[in-house]
């Protein structure tokens, strides 16, 4: 693709073993009433059927590699900004799936920001199960749509223990910021994401879309599922890297209200997930 072709957005899917969601995935991003857009699917090596599922579509806007060797969700997360083309990127995990006005609400943000102070822009979504039934909504603690300040949605995300932006699909970052800040850390697996948004915001402020436009699948197969027992340490880490920087505009009464909000939101998820694998266990 040349310069000249470059699409706005690129939509990047890090896919490993990922048959039995990916094709949702995919339809949603090709549903998309913002069509200005190309979608890089990455194989993690996975030897399954991804390529298959795939080529049931025959959309000129998907490019498709496949990893010669398994580079980890670090590798393959980082492989995908550097093969994303579009201004702005969006990393869709295998299994979520876009509302389609997303891109379209989320690139207006962006594009109407001609100084580029808006490092990211993110959404309320919904968590569903394996047939897409709504679980539950989330969304950030202020209702309406807007500007959020960096400090102020780093400062709110450490109080309250979690992570207040949402999955990689709820969120839309300008490739230059990508650039400027580096490549995704999974040395703590479960902020990989939580980690990079926290950077991006080094470079800007964020602002919220209240209406849901992602949806992050819940599942036996997910990884959030997969590294459940993980989420606190890998919270506290962050969380503790973050207030002993010079700008962090909370105190460490701040952090220690975060860090056991933290600890009662892991065993919540992990209750969460236990009732809801065996459920789904159950069908």
């Amino acid at each position: 693709m040349s310069p000249q072709a470059a699409p706005a957005v690129s939509v990047c899917i890090p896919a490993y073993r990922g048959t039995t969601f990916i094709g949702a995935a995919i339809e949603s991003v090709l549903r998309q009433t913002f069509g200005d857009l190309e979608l890089v699917i990455i194989d993690d090596n996975s030897r399954d059927s991804i390529e298959a599922v795939v080529g049931r579509s025959t959309d000129p806007r998907i490019r498709f590699i496949r990893n010669p060797a398994t580079l980890g969700a670090e590798g393959n997360w980082n492989r995908c900004l550097a093969e994303a083309r579009g201004r702005y990127i969006k990393v869709l995990p295998q299994d979520d799936v876009l509302a389609p006005d997303c891109l379209q609400q989320q690139v207006a943000v962006l594009d109407s920001d001609a100084d580029a102070r808006i490092a990211l822009v993110f959404c309320a979504r919904t968590i569903i199960d394996a047939s897409g039934r709504t679980l539950r909504s989330r969304g950030y603690p202020r209702g309406a749509s807007g500007v959020i300040g960096a400090k102020e949605a780093i400062l709110t995300c450490i109080r309250r223990g979690t992570n207040l932006f949402g999955e990689p699909g709820a969120v839309l970052f300008r490739r230059a910021h990508a650039e400027a800040i580096g490549g995704f850390d999974a040395r703590g697996p479960y902020v990989i994401d939580l980690d990079y948004w926290f950077r991006l915001l080094e470079l800007g402020d964020a602002y919220y879309v209240k209406d849901a436009l992602a949806s992050f699948r819940v599942s036996g197969e997910s990884w959030s599922v997969a590294i459940g027992k993980g989420q606190y340490a890998d919270f506290a880490a962050l969380a503790k890297v973050t207030a002993a920087r010079r700008d962090f505009s909370g105190s460490r009464a701040d952090l220690l209200r975060g860090l056991a909000a933290a600890r009662i939101n892991n065993l919540l998820r992990l209750v969460f997930y236990r009732l809801f694998v065996k459920r789904v266990a159950l069908r």
